[in-house]
């Protein structure tokens, strides 16, 4: 197993970008419930999972496929000191550049996001090229469980499977909540496990929000050899801050006016606290 740092260092890092989401999405809204609950997520990821490579970025590739949890990937980066806060509080912003749905080149996204379904498909076909070329790099693709609805998903898992590439790894943000109410009501998509393995895939159901078992899985998905691998991440939105999640359990899409964002910054305040005094 490779262990860059303690699960309690990671925990710290989620509660930091959790803080991030906070403060980016603060001025003019945003999507911070999922960035909030996607913290751990994005923890485990760019903090211990993807290789760094020699130029300050990272030899692995990620693929965000739901554009709108983009506010993920820049607090993260921003945790990271690849983007500066400075800059991030702009997001949202009329003619500014720091899009709720980035485009293909903006710095940690691969592909333009947004038009939902779209990455599992291209994450594949990477995963592809780059073993075509001989690169050891992995892909890792994040995905929305009210993305299961499209048929291109399963389009690019059939692809996935029959390539056999066990480079691959599929993260869906199993979350029951798309803009039009609950996945189960809008379309169900359960058994998501059992789907993915009648397609080839080796599959894991986990807790999203569990540095342990992220870890964990990780580690097992870089151990399958012959096949994809398909996380799906159990989480509810504004998971890790509880009282936005007890305020605001169907938000969406969160505007200014509608959260008390200092008392979600004074819980990650007092969870940081508590974690501190762990180590």
């Amino acid at each position: 197993m490779r262990r860059n740092q303690s699960i309690t260092d990671l925990d710290i890092l989620a509660a930091k970008i959790r803080a991030n989401v906070l403060e980016i999405c603060r001025q003019r809204g945003g999507y911070a419930a999922q960035g909030v609950a996607l913290a751990d997520i994005a923890a485990a990821l760019y903090f211990d999972e993807m290789r760094p490579d020699d130029d300050g970025w990272f030899r692995d590739r990620f693929v965000l496929s739901n554009g709108h949890d983009a506010i993920m990937t820049y607090a993260a980066l921003a945790e990271s000191g690849h983007y500066k806060m400075d800059d991030l509080r702009t997001y949202n912003a009329d003619g500014g550049w720091v899009d709720q749905s980035p485009i293909e080149g903006q710095l940690g996204f691969e592909i333009t996001a947004g038009s939902l379904g779209q990455g599992p498909s291209q994450s594949a076909g990477l995963a592809w090229a780059l073993r075509q070329q001989g690169s050891d790099a992995r892909v890792y693709c994040l995905f929305s469980d009210g993305e299961l609805q499209e048929g291109n998903v399963w389009e690019g898992a059939m692809f996935a499977a029959h390539q056999k590439l066990d480079n691959l790894c599929y993260i869906i943000d199993n979350n029951d909540m798309q803009a039009s109410g609950h996945a189960a009501d809008v379309m169900a998509v359960e058994p998501v496990p059992k789907k993915f393995e009648a397609f080839g895939f080796k599959s894991r159901r986990i807790s999203g929000t569990d540095m342990g078992e992220l870890l964990d899985t990780f580690d097992e998905a870089r151990a399958t050899k012959g096949k994809p691998f398909a996380m799906i991440c159990d989480t509810r939105l504004w998971d890790g801050i509880d009282c936005l999640q007890k305020a605001l359990p169907m938000a969406h899409y969160t505007a200014k006016a509608a959260v008390d964002w200092d008392a979600g910054a004074a819980e990650i305040t007092a969870t940081l606290a508590a974690l501190d005094a762990k180590r």
